[in-house]
């Protein structure tokens, strides 16, 4: 297990937080799936409706695939008789696949080191305060460092939010060398003894080969302090963007190395589907999933959770 996820265990209780997240997803789509199989008989037009139900939630043609494919060869071994049985099984091979394996890991000696990662406009910052807040509450020592030199005001933002949740802030003038305020942040947070330390980066645009080439650069900075960090990567995406935001969990992972998502605003979509999608086809496990602004707007993801609450009774 990754130590930040240590960290968080027994923090939340998420269920209602699930549904709440969800219910935009449900309502569109799965609520019609799951209407859907309230009905009797299994047969070749049943496929075919799963099919474009599952597409239409922004599933993906080869995850939808992969999950038919599996439900399908059960049903051909006779062990699906009925609807009913098919929407169970249809459940258990989604929970199969958003289930990624994590690397077990010790808690570092030193700080832990989240580095947090994403492209403009997908909430970093404010998915930041929420991680530090929770952490703060649960004792733990937190340092943030205002990596994102470039875009205005960002490092503003990220100290009010520090000021306001009492946490400190470790940031440069803007337009400094990103890498120069993450080293001094290094150093900091190992001087003064903290738990964690929460890196913000400027916010990339995945298709643009110098602005990665230089978060990797901030990445290597964190590795030259402590050979043993960053311990998360975490991607902050936009559930809104759709199947964009796969695309950009590929250009990122290549980069860095992504080893989490935080997915936020899957409240503001009907296309929550998009949650399979990077699970299966990236093998990139979601951590989180967040909903608004405040700092109590998210839980962590859980697959069960997450897929009764697509399935559970329309509203």
């Amino acid at each position: 297990m990754i130590p930040v996820l240590k960290f968080f265990q027994g923090l939340f209780k998420g269920k209602e937080k699930t549904e709440q997240i969800v219910r935009p997803t449900r309502q569109a789509w799965f609520g019609r799936i799951a209407r859907l199989l309230e009905g009797p008989g299994v047969d070749e037009g049943l496929w075919d409706e799963l099919e474009e139900l599952l597409i239409s939630a922004d599933v993906g043609v080869s995850t939808t695939a992969e999950i038919l494919g599996r439900v399908k060869e059960r049903a051909k071994q006779g062990h699906l008789g009925d609807r009913a049985q098919v929407r169970s099984a249809l459940k258990q091979e989604m929970v199969n696949i958003l289930k990624v394996d994590r690397p077990e890991a010790s808690l570092p000696t030193g700080p832990a080191v989240i580095l947090v990662v994403g492209v403009n406009g997908v909430g970093k910052t404010t998915t930041i305060a929420k991680l530090a807040h929770q952490l703060k509450g649960q004792g733990k020592r937190v340092i943030l460092a205002a990596g994102d030199t470039f875009r205005a005001a960002a490092a503003e933002q990220l100290q009010l939010w520090g000021e306001r949740i009492g946490i400190e802030v470790i940031a440069h003038q803007p337009g400094s060398d990103p890498g120069a305020v993450v080293f001094d942040s290094m150093q900091a947070a190992a001087r003064r003894g903290a738990d964690v330390l929460i890196i913000d980066t400027s916010g990339r645009i995945h298709t643009k080969f110098n602005l990665m080439e230089e978060l990797k650069k901030v990445r290597r900075v964190v590795s030259k302090a402590d050979p043993t960090a960053p311990h998360e990567v975490l991607l902050v995406l936009d559930a809104t963007t759709g199947q964009n935001g796969l695309s950009q969990a590929r250009h990122f992972t290549e980069a860095v190395g992504v080893t989490g998502v935080f997915l936020a605003k899957l409240d503001g979509t009907a296309k929550g589907g998009i949650v399979l999608a990077i699970c299966h086809e990236l093998k990139i496990p979601i951590l989180y999933i967040g909903t608004g602004q405040g700092l109590d707007d998210w839980a962590p993801f859980d697959a069960e959770e997450f897929v009764e609450a697509l399935f559970s009774p329309g509203d």
